[in-house]
């Protein structure tokens, strides 16, 4: 492989950029690594940056060549944008039906809206379809969440149209206010909302089952929810691969049904899993999948004497893989709002919930929330580092060496595991 360069630059992201030049220093020969981008890239050049430091015309006008790789995709909002995901993936089922996505999404609506007062409006016209279910059946609870917002901000539970309503006035209040709410969503993200379908009947287990300090396991188990953060890796157009070790985050407190308070509110604590949202508990609430096996199940009818196998987890594992496949061939049908260009890569933090039916053909179903881009690594804890070093080493063993490479890479099938990385797609969108 010949000497490359390679410009590097996260500013608000120190641990992302310390695994980015410990990746590219295992590479052979490793890359002269620059602060700046060169003014040639004759000898080859790496964007790994931050998207807002790539320079994306560089990317585009060398879409056609093996001397200038970024480290994102310039158009991608089909997937990350919660409310574009929700249109592509509506609009991919609609032309193939069959889609494991029938079953793996919950029911969303998109909802466009900038003051409270439009709501009744919207729920007559756009939203008739929710409207509806509201009236006539108030125990169905839904999540509204900011398209535009991250890391837990602006989501709130609702099951009726007045408790929604209250939800938008109390935005406008808080724009007003100096409140500190670590829930609170900024002004810019309040225009576009996806309203998904609460789902009742999450997978329930205590972490205290699997102790990261030495202290004794409670004899008394407590279910909680935890929802699974899976990364992946998008490579040029288009290889699509999973890191097998998955996360579970789990939330701060055991769980509880959705139930609305005396003032009107509804604690959101038993439901609330991101980990930006309990910074406070350090890696308390950080779980690998893996050490989940063995661990009673605290939801069902019968959650005592059922625990968590490999072949459980193997199965959420493999499910994890279609879903995302069809997710991502789901935006290439899209090519305004998601355009695989082969000389980019991405990382994605992909959150999924796992439902658990007992009597259902599918005992434990996988269910898609969000991509996002640029995840949050950092809150993934010291305890579980590792996982972040071995997975960037991954990335540029497969998708920078590769690029700047004369030979050609071996053929790697979909549904082979290499490196840490399960291939789960592979498609030629594009010609090289």
């Amino acid at each position: 492989m010949d000497t490359f360069t390679a410009f590097i630059s996260w500013p608000s992201a120190p641990l992302t950029a310390s695994l980015v030049r410990k990746s590219l220093s295992s590479l052979d020969p490793s890359p002269v690594i620059v602060q700046h981008l060169p003014n040639s890239t004759k000898n080859g050049v790496l964007q790994w940056a931050t998207y807002d430091e790539i320079d994306h015309e560089l990317t585009y006008s060398h879409d056609h060549h093996s001397d200038v790789l970024s480290s994102a995709y310039t158009f991608r909002k089909a997937l990350t944008r919660k409310h574009f995901l929700s249109c592509t993936i509506h609009s991919y089922l609609t032309k193939n039906p069959s889609s494991i996505l029938g079953r793996a999404v919950p029911k969303t609506f998109e909802l466009e809206i900038s003051f409270a007062d439009e709501l009744d409006e919207i729920l007559a016209d756009d939203l008739w379809d929710l409207s509806s279910i509201l009236d006539i059946d108030p125990c169905r609870w839904w999540i509204l969440k900011p398209g535009m917002a991250d890391r837990g901000n602006g989501i709130r539970l609702f099951n009726s149209k007045s408790s929604l309503l209250q939800i938008f006035e109390s935005f406008e209040g808080e724009q007003s206010s100096d409140e500190d709410d670590d829930t609170a969503v900024a002004t810019s993200q309040l225009r576009h909302f996806v309203i998904q379908e609460y789902l009742p009947n999450p997978l329930l287990i205590d972490p205290a089952q699997v102790s990261i300090d030495g202290l004794f396991i409670p004899k008394e188990l407590q279910g909680h929810k935890f929802h699974l953060r899976v990364y992946c890796v998008a490579s040029g157009a288009l290889q699509l691969y999973v890191c097998k070790r998955i996360l579970a985050l789990f939330s701060a407190v055991p769980y509880a049904p959705p139930e609305r308070g005396e003032n009107g509110s509804v604690d959101l604590t038993p439901h609330l899993t991101n980990t930006s949202l309990q910074t406070h508990r350090g890696e308390e609430s950080v779980r690998l999948l893996d050490e989940l096996i063995g661990c009673h199940i605290q939801s069902g009818v019968d959650e005592t004497n059922i625990q968590l196998s490999e072949s459980h987890v193997a199965d959420l594992t493999r499910q994890i893989s279609s879903v995302l496949a069809e997710t991502f061939k789901a935006g290439l049908q899209n090519p305004v709002h998601f355009q695989a260009l082969p000389n980019a890569f991405e990382l994605f933090g992909v959150d999924f919930l796992v439902t658990h039916q007992p009597l259902s053909e599918f005992a434990f179903q996988i269910q898609l929330l969000e991509i996002n881009s640029e995840p949050a690594i950092e809150l993934t804890g010291p305890r579980l580092s590792w996982i972040l070093e071995d997975l960037f080493v991954s990335i540029g063993r497969v998708c920078v060496q590769p690029f700047f490479t004369k030979c050609r890479p071996e053929t790697w099938p979909v549904g082979e595991s290499r490196f840490g990385l399960l291939k789960c797609l592979d498609e030629k969108v594009r010609a090289n």
